[in-house]
């Protein structure tokens, strides 16, 4: 009946309840009503009125005080109007609510709160705002950012009773920036809805503002600041140097909720700790090493199935892999020692001298379409790959004999060999020799794009026969769309994304395995069962892994046999130009059908579609940006002559309609 929270003594007793014939407790109020003056009970059989009224008062909120759990207690301004008597018992009636902790602050809390934030004053004249990407800024400037974020996860924690993460890095941005975001107890990003708390906590102007603004939501929100579960959040940084402090800050906002437990797991790559948050609310281990076997076992387990006569040459055998200075490349070079299989040689490890995300990693290498540093004519014709500064976009590239060009691999055509693996072991599951079985899991496999992905990819895997559905921009918007499906697979043009599979399919997938084993061992269905089983434990599912998704890379091209050539081959990406645009107002643009489509401000849709329609294969769109006061332009065409008109006549569009000259 009671709770036993930490810091209270609940002693054991035992209560001996009598029944008074007629009491008449002192105005019971109903919820909603107003309270009327106090009745008087009427008179016993012996006449003690008196003794009997006050043996009834009591034994109302006694056992108002034990049985009372829904229902809320009697407001405090209705308290003040009684006698001291009536206010001892209504206090009694409030203690289970005292002690609950729920959507409450104890002096205690709210004095720590105030003391340690004071020790990280917020940065003036700055203000902060929580995207996709958690809060990113110059490392100088963020120590308060992260001290406060570090109580949002506190408080994120006690909400969903959940260990939460933390993660300090700025993956691809220059090395003097620095970031932090939230991972949910999922392992994916933190929910869209705590986002405007975020921005309120970051950009509170002093100690008292912060914690009348903790208090509010607190409120709001219902958190049990004494429930029986402490809040747990696990820290990570990546190989900044400003990431030590940093940390630091983390640590001090985390402990500023009474009993919050921040525990610092290291150097980690971005996934690592959406994974290690993942596998910790489903009762796994989860540390480092754990992840490193999370992704070796599966991955042998594909090597193990490659078909008779899937051989590579020995020149394909070999990758080399751009670590953009980063904690990838650490990663990476100490992964690579748990396969004799898989040749690996990793460059700009951070190890060499070189300054993260410099002329080297995914970002560069895909936006620019140069080699990375460290990189050669001697490479020409090698499989290559790039990794971002924290490791969670993943590119592939051909080095070209001249200029240093390249020929770019992206998440569009990464998606496309996952996507044919996926659907062709579907297919062999799901026959019995030259006939399909009858009894078969319906598995609906999709794939999810934003209007940014290549036309031509788009093009490629409708003739596929893929069902494939388009988003707006951000990873959030495509995590939750894959999954929706039993097998979702999404990636952005820039490396970022992952394969989702649902617990029913797992389950039946699961089930199926077992009979296969008992039925037809060794034949081509149990095998196709392995393959996927495989694959859904080697992709990283709570967030874009570039780790786990190169070696799913590597293990697919093996098993189809497939040079870097070959890949590269499965269709030509149309040239495309993105351009910005300053604006007066962003938000004078309106978009729909997943950013593709504008219908705001009148006038503009038409003349776009009026440019491309000049254009063979001409596509084109605009997009407010999410920060500032920029429109975002992209467009494609058959040639790149053709695409770059295309996209300066859109960009001369917007600014008529919504750029400085058309405000004057």
């Amino acid at each position: 009946m009671f709770n036993k929270d930490s810091g209270h003594i609940v002693e054991e007793c035992k209560l001996k309840v009598v029944y008074i014939s007629h009491p008449q407790p002192p105005s019971p109020v109903s919820d909603g009503s107003e309270e009327g003056p106090s009745p008087k009970g009427p008179s016993t059989d012996n006449g003690n009125r008196h003794a009997n009224g006050l043996k009834g008062k009591i034994m109302f909120y006694v056992v108002r005080s034990l049985l009372m759990v829904r229902r809320p207690p009697l407001p405090l301004w209705k308290i003040e109007h009684k006698s001291p008597l009536e206010r001892l018992l209504a206090a009694i009636s409030l203690a289970p609510f005292c002690l609950s902790g729920v959507g409450t602050m104890n002096e205690e809390q709210r004095s720590l709160l105030l003391k340690s934030s004071s020790r990280f004053p917020p940065p003036q004249g700055v203000k902060l705002s929580y995207g996709t990407a958690g809060f990113r800024a110059d490392a100088s400037i963020l120590e308060s950012t992260v001290y406060r974020v570090g109580i949002l996860a506190a408080l994120r924690s006690l909400k969903t009773k959940s260990v939460i993460g933390l993660m300090i890095t700025a993956s691809h941005n220059k090395v003097s920036d620095n970031g932090v975001k939230i991972a949910d107890p999922s392992g994916g990003m933190l929910t869209q809805n705590w986002e405007p708390f975020a921005d309120a906590l970051a950009n509170a102007s002093d100690p008292g503002d912060l914690v009348r603004l903790i208090i509010e939501f607190v409120k709001k929100e219902n958190i049990p600041f004494e429930g029986v579960c402490p809040a747990e959040v696990l820290l990570g940084r990546d190989t900044r140097s400003s990431g030590r402090s940093l940390l630091e800050a983390a640590k001090q906002g985390v402990s500023s909720i009474v009993g919050a437990i921040a525990l610092d797991m290291g150097v980690l790559t971005t996934p690592q700790l959406h994974w290690m948050v993942r596998a910790r609310n489903k009762s796994m281990k989860a540390s480092e090493v754990d992840y490193f076997e999370q992704l070796s076992s599966p991955f042998r387990c594909l090597m193990d199935l490659i078909p008779e006569g899937s051989k590579i040459n020995e020149m394909d055998d070999k990758l080399i892999v751009d670590g953009a200075n980063g904690v990838g490349g650490e990663k990476l070079a100490g992964l690579k020692k748990m396969f004799n299989s898989l040749v690996i040689d990793v460059r700009n490890s951070g190890k060499e001298g070189g300054v993260l995300n410099e002329g080297v990693g995914a970002d560069y290498v895909q936006k620019e379409k140069v080699v990375p540093c460290g990189f050669g004519p001697s490479d020409v014709g090698l499989r290559c790959a790039s990794l971002d500064g924290d490791a969670d976009r993943l590119v592939y590239f051909l080095v070209l004999p001249k200029d240093n060009n390249i020929d770019l691999i992206d998440g569009d055509k990464i998606l496309s060999l996952f996507a044919l693996f996926v659907k062709e072991q579907l297919a062999i599951l799901n026959t019995n020799g030259n006939e399909k079985i009858n009894n078969y899991y319906h598995a609906r496999l999709g794939v999810v794009q934003t209007a940014y992905a290549n036309g031509a990819s788009t093009d490629y895997l409708k003739k596929q026969g893929l069902e494939v559905l388009f988003t707006p921009t951000g990873v959030k918007y495509l995590h939750e769309k894959a999954a929706e499906f039993d097998i979702g697979i999404y990636f952005e043009a820039n490396g970022h994304g992952t394969i989702l599979f649902s617990e029913e399919f797992l389950c039946w997938l699961e089930a199926r395995d077992n009979e296969l084993s008992s039925m037809s061992k060794g034949s081509e269905q149990k095998k196709a069962a392995l393959r996927l089983l495989a694959v859904s434990k080697l992709i990283n599912q709570a967030v874009g892994d570039a780790l786990s998704g190169l070696l799913l890379v590597e293990a697919i091209l093996r098993h189809m046999g497939w040079s870097i050539h070959i890949w590269n081959a499965l269709y030509q990406d149309l040239p495309s130009r993105q351009l910005k645009v300053k604006v007066v107002d962003r938000t004078a643009v309106v978009t729909e059908n997943a950013e593709t489509v504008v219908v705001k401000p009148p006038g503009l849709r038409e003349a776009i579609n009026a440019e491309i329609a000049k254009y063979p294969q001409g596509r084109s769109f605009v997009r407010p940006s999410g920060t500032e006061d920029i429109i975002r332009v992209y467009a494609e065409a058959s040639t790149q002559d053709a695409a770059d008109s295309l996209g300066n006549s859109v960009a001369r569009l917007v600014d008529k309609f919504l750029g400085f000259s058309s405000s004057s």
